[in-house]
């Protein structure tokens, strides 16, 4: 039997996870801010069709949004995050065979399924994620992933009138729509390639399919030959597991007013390695080692700049929060330096390896209690909210933390946050 894939996508997803619990949003214009409401990050099509662009800097627009009524909230992305994990998971009931290609993107793989009919069955699943997270979901259906990708944009241009599915049955239909896509909108082609591709004449998705494989292979080696393949219709690429495990786990943050203190510096890295042991517990990972960098403001002319990092390696793979912390800490001790303003720390977990493969450490004479403690630490916090229970290196006031002023509620992470219904 043919492949079948079929790429779904969460429409405007931060905006539309903003809406399912707030319903005055619906069909407002609404723009979602970075870290510390620096720039827009994500906008509604009522935002779009006002001109917003993306990477705005929103203190230059802030004139705008307040006369065009524009609602403009800061990113919350443990709401954003556990939303998407919803999404997901009902996925993960139609097709053995899924990768969770970004946080509202997946692809499924069909043809193992007995399926008559892929339309109604991709419906069937835009009307459950509809129903059960309140999610409106895009699905694209083609013979390849990248023609997958390719249905997908237009099952959002045509969302009303298709359902929000647009599915690929035969080589004309496919080559109108390779027509009426540009070369840059092809998955894998970015802008130095497709600014190639326009000077030899190559401008649509249509072009690059039926230019000669040899100019392909010649120009822009295999990676182009194989974008060239999908298109025709070959599968290339297959669907990956979701569940391979990261090779590092990176916590970063820019701060909302500059550091200028040892302690403060303290609680920030002992928060970010805290926030990277809990996504290592969730990989079911060990971390070998911890790399901590602090940064100052490169953009501050007028004050003294420093960047400096330091790596430690521990003495057995953990995910043991506080001994990661200790460590961490340890890094920060090696490199900060007093009369500086930092304005950004990272942590990093590296040399992951599975837990399965841990060995324990000889000298301990309970090697399942930190693991216990962990398991219970992560259940509170899954249960009670975010940061129910925390430790105390990473202290309690925080007057490092980002600028968020307009962060909505973690509706489905807290219960003090649940919707309230009068």
């Amino acid at each position: 039997m043919p492949e079948v894939f079929a790429l779904v996508d969460c429409n405007n997803f931060f905006a539309s996870c903003e809406r399912s619990f707030n319903p005055k949003l619906i069909d407002k214009p609404i723009v979602i801010l970075s870290n510390n409401d620096g720039c827009v990050i994500a906008r509604s099509n009522e935002a779009k069709s006002l001109g917003i662009p993306m990477g705005a800097p929103a203190h230059e627009y802030k004139e705008m949004f307040k006369d065009k009524n524009v609602f403009v909230l800061s990113s919350n992305f443990s709401l954003y995050g556990d939303i998407s994990n919803r999404v997901m998971k009902i996925l993960s009931k139609y097709t053995p065979e899924q990768e969770i290609y970004s946080i509202d993107e997946s692809f499924l793989r069909l043809s193992n399924l007995n399926i008559s009919n892929f339309e109604e069955y991709c419906l069937q699943i835009v009307k459950d994620v509809k129903q059960s997270v309140g999610i409106p979901i895009s699905v694209g259906i083609g013979p390849t992933k990248t023609l997958a990708k390719i249905a997908n944009k237009f099952a959002k241009k045509n969302y009303d009138l298709i359902q929000g599915i647009k599915s690929f049955n035969n080589p004309e239909e496919i080559d109108i729509c390779l027509k009426q896509t540009p070369v840059i909108s092809v998955w894998g082609i970015g802008y130095k390639t497709a600014r190639f591709l326009n000077k030899n004449g190559i401008y649509t998705a249509l072009d690059f399919k039926n230019t000669q494989e040899d100019w392909i292979r010649q120009n822009l080696t295999v990676s182009g030959s194989r974008i060239q393949m999908e298109l025709k219709g070959i599968p290339c690429l297959e669907v990956l597991d979701a569940s391979e495990p990261k090779k590092g786990i990176l916590s970063s943050r820019s701060f909302r007013n500059a550091v200028s203190n040892f302690e403060d510096m303290k609680e920030a890295v002992s928060t970010y390695t805290a926030r990277a042991s809990e996504k290592l517990r969730d990989e079911e990972s060990l971390a070998s080692a911890v790399t901590v960098w602090v940064a100052t403001n490169w953009h501050k002319t007028d004050q003294k700049q420093y960047f400096n990092s330091s790596t430690l390696k521990l003495p057995y793979p953990t995910s043991f929060t506080p001994d990661l912390i200790k460590t961490a800490l340890k890094c920060l001790e090696e490199i900060y330096l007093d009369g500086y303003f930092y304005k950004k720390a990272s942590v990093y977990l590296s040399g992951l390896i599975p837990k399965e493969y841990s060995q324990y450490n000889l000298y301990e004479s309970n090697p399942l209690k930190k693991q216990n403690l962990m398991e219970a630490l992560d259940y509170i916090n899954y249960k009670q909210g975010h940061d129910s229970l925390s430790f105390a290196s990473q202290g309690t006031i925080q007057r490092w933390k980002m600028k968020q002023e307009n962060t909505s509620p973690n509706y489905t992470l807290n219960w003090d946050e649940l919707v309230v219904v009068k």
